[in-house]
């Protein structure tokens, strides 16, 4: 299964075979793809085999250290084994793993969500942030009798074939664009698709909403998958204003802005208040956990009819979870720790990039840091024509020097990641730069 790095050859060097490139063969003899999930594939040179996490980094089969900033993904918000986490899925698991009944975790946990989140009244527990979309689409179709929702060119809401159109490719149009072999046209049907950040675009749709029968927009305020977009001023409002006009739900995707970019995610990083927010990734600190906040009206719906359902919903280990990480975030000064970490960051990047005349740029929210290609000088939009290949070759080579990246340019930052990470972290870039130049 070996390949190229970003189907060219690094002038850094590929590294030569290692316990990961080595297991990762064997993995692929018992596992689709060598990899559970199937993005796991294109970090480069090939996937690495952790063994252990602790703090801001991890180390490989082999024993190499790395500073983490992959972060799984993004739902280590407290970084690898944060004792007060550990301490807390501990004590319960000596109570008990699952019921399948009622618990006092279900209600603590909600009540802590709705405390932190302005405009939520209930919360439905998944487990998974692409579960926890369906049922927020589902409650609002209920809700306006309608079947098709908006979602924007590039935004990414899980991997059913309902929602998998127009993230890593779009064709002209409003139609949805199918991104993966084996998907339902049909259940794509009821997508209308249009371009983030245009007012004009979504509100005149909106305008028809019940002759086009829209029942929600479903939107991630921050483009979190798709270069780190925020919101042109105004729009949310705007959007905001025309679904409340027209009856349809507004609904926020969080799964990654959750609790991270504040604790009251988008919602209150943006002053907007949709009807209804899908939580998962930093809201349990890395266990396996997702939910659906909203006003009573929208969520009681559960008892009129609409179905939810699953067996390992609020599950007692993955909501001492919860409360344990939203502990933790409630602390004074969290998230202006979070913040001046990433700018660091971002501006140490950006001198380097500068110095060493490096084809990237660096730009922030909260704690996320998004690289973005540029070319002849010039800063170029997120898209799916945009070349990573320097970036592809520039991880291969910081991956060298003891930092673990993510492909597409994407940096998760926790609150563990402290100042001597952060000054280590530019010496490999400056370094890796340098030796690809």
């Amino acid at each position: 299964m070996r390949r190229e790095v970003g189907g060219l050859q690094s002038s850094a060097g590929e590294p030569p075979a290692d316990g990961s490139s080595e297991l990762w063969d064997r993995c692929a003899q018992s596992v689709g793809g060598g990899v559970s999930s199937g993005l796991r594939r294109t970090i480069m040179p090939w996937p690495l085999f952790v063994e252990r996490g602790q703090g801001c980094r991890v180390w490989d089969v082999d024993g190499r250290e790395y500073i983490d900033y992959v972060m799984g993904w993004g739902p280590l918000i407290l970084g690898h084994s944060h004792p007060e986490l550990i301490h807390a899925v501990r004590d319960q698991l000596e109570l008990g793993s699952l019921y399948g009944t009622g618990h006092r975790l279900e209600y603590t946990a909600a009540e802590m969500v709705i405390e932190s989140v302005p405009g939520l009244q209930r919360i439905l527990w998944s487990n998974t942030g692409t579960e926890a979309v369906h049922v927020a689409m589902r409650l609002a179709r209920a809700h306006t009798g309608r079947t098709k929702i908006i979602k924007f060119v590039g935004g990414y809401h899980g991997w059913t074939d309902s929602v998998l159109a127009s993230y890593s490719s779009h064709t002209a149009g409003t139609a949805a664009t199918s991104n993966s072999k084996g998907q339902s046209v049909a259940a794509q049907q009821d997508l209308i698709v249009l371009p983030f950040g245009d007012v004009s675009s979504v509100t005149e749709v909106l305008s028809h909403a019940a002759a086009e029968g829209v029942a929600g927009v479903l939107i991630d305020p921050i483009m979190s998958n798709y270069g780190l977009i925020e919101p042109p001023a105004g729009y949310l409002e705007a959007v905001r204003s025309a679904c409340t006009a027209n009856n349809v739900v507004l609904i926020f995707d969080d799964v990654i802005a959750g609790f991270r970019i504040a604790l009251g995610g988008s919602t209150e990083r943006f002053g907007v208040v949709p009807d209804l927010v899908v939580f998962a990734k930093a809201i349990a600190g890395g266990f396996s956990q997702s939910a659906v906040g909203g006003s009573a009206q929208l969520i009681d719906q559960v008892l009129d009819g609409v179905v939810h359902a699953g067996t390992y919903n609020g599950n007692p280990i993955a909501l001492a979870a919860v409360r344990a990480t939203l502990t933790q975030l409630r602390q004074p000064g969290r998230y202006a720790a979070l913040e001046d970490t990433a700018q660091s960051l971002a501006d140490g990047l950006n001198a380097i990039f500068s110095e060493l005349r490096a084809p990237l740029h660096a730009h922030h929210l909260g704690p996320i840091v998004q690289m973005m290609p540029i070319a002849a000088g010039q800063e170029v939009a997120f898209g799916p024509g945009i070349d990573w290949s320097y970036w592809d070759m520039l991880t291969n080579a910081c991956r060298q020097r003891g930092l673990f990246l993510l492909p597409r340019g994407r940096l998760f930052l926790s609150t563990v990641h402290g100042a001597d990470d952060i000054a280590e972290t530019i010496a490999a870039f400056r370094d890796a730069v340098r030796q690809l130049r």
